[in-house]
């Protein structure tokens, strides 16, 4: 059984001392495959160096909205170029925050729906943040139209997970499950389309209720396996094998990556 971690920014200055060590922790917990997204144009670089240098580690290139204050607008075509030379398999991490004090909101809308009309054009997924921010989100895409993609750390309604699976987009799902408060989230976990189902650490932050208030690491996505199973009353080892797939169909991933990871 091998497992996608279809979120982890695994690039983060919290991994600077151990990453190699905790790389292995990964592969060792049967999680072969990352997928890294940016959140900034100056952290491209290390991003991509990050990646290349690790089997099974794939990069997303785009400008978080929660780092306003380290974007340019002509950060947008300079990612268009970097998208044409590079070839990631998705744009992102971008989207919309509504709970952080004091960013800018247009400023967040033109950042955002670049990266979409990027995305579009380049025929790519899109990796969306929305925090109180899912309806401003999900008028987007269907503004912009033609997209596909994954709302990372979903933590919005039925209704609007609904509306994404019909949109085309997939929920990814962390730690945030593992803790029993999370009820609304549960429910949708136990009965959402399976093929709409990602797993994800969001590595360093959101760890699970085993790891409070620890960083958290791409080797802890097991334990996120386990109670989706348990939700859902499947067997890891099935969820496991859809969460390829899906991630596999999506990110248009190599089908022998196990062996080439």
């Amino acid at each position: 059984m091998w497992l996608v971690d279809s979120h982890s920014h695994f690039d983060a200055p919290e991994f600077d001392a151990d990453r190699d060590a905790a790389w292995q922790r990964a592969r060792a917990a049967g999680v072969e495959v990352q997928i890294v997204p940016a959140v900034a144009a100056d952290g491209w670089d290390t991003l991509h160096a990050v990646c290349a240098s690790r089997p099974g580690l794939f990069a997303a290139y785009g400008l978080h909205p929660m780092y306003l204050d380290r974007h340019r607008p002509e950060h947008l075509p300079r990612l268009h170029d970097w998208i044409a030379r590079e070839r990631p398999v998705a744009v992102g991490e971008c989207g919309l925050d509504f709970f952080v004090p004091g960013l800018d909101a247009q400023a967040q809308q033109l950042y955002f729906e670049g990266q979409l009309r990027l995305a579009r054009e380049f025929d790519l997924p899109v990796i969306v943040h929305a925090r109180r921010a899912m309806d401003a989100v999900i008028a987007a895409l269907r503004r912009i139209g033609g997209l596909r993609g994954v709302v990372h750390s979903f933590s919005g309604s039925p209704e609007q997970a609904a509306q994404l699976h019909r949109l085309g987009f997939l929920l990814g799902i962390g730690g945030p499950v593992t803790y029993e408060r999370a009820q609304r989230l549960r429910r949708i976990v136990a009965t959402m389309p399976l093929e709409q189902l990602l797993l994800e650490t969001d590595s360093p932050d959101q760890p699970g209720v085993a790891h409070r208030g620890q960083r958290n690491e791409p080797a802890y996505l097991p334990e996120v396996l386990e109670v989706v199973a348990q939700l859902r009353g499947m067997a890891p080892e099935a969820v496991a094998k859809a969460i390829r797939d899906n991630a596999a169909r999506l990110f248009n991933l190599p089908v022998n990556l196990p062996a080439s990871a």
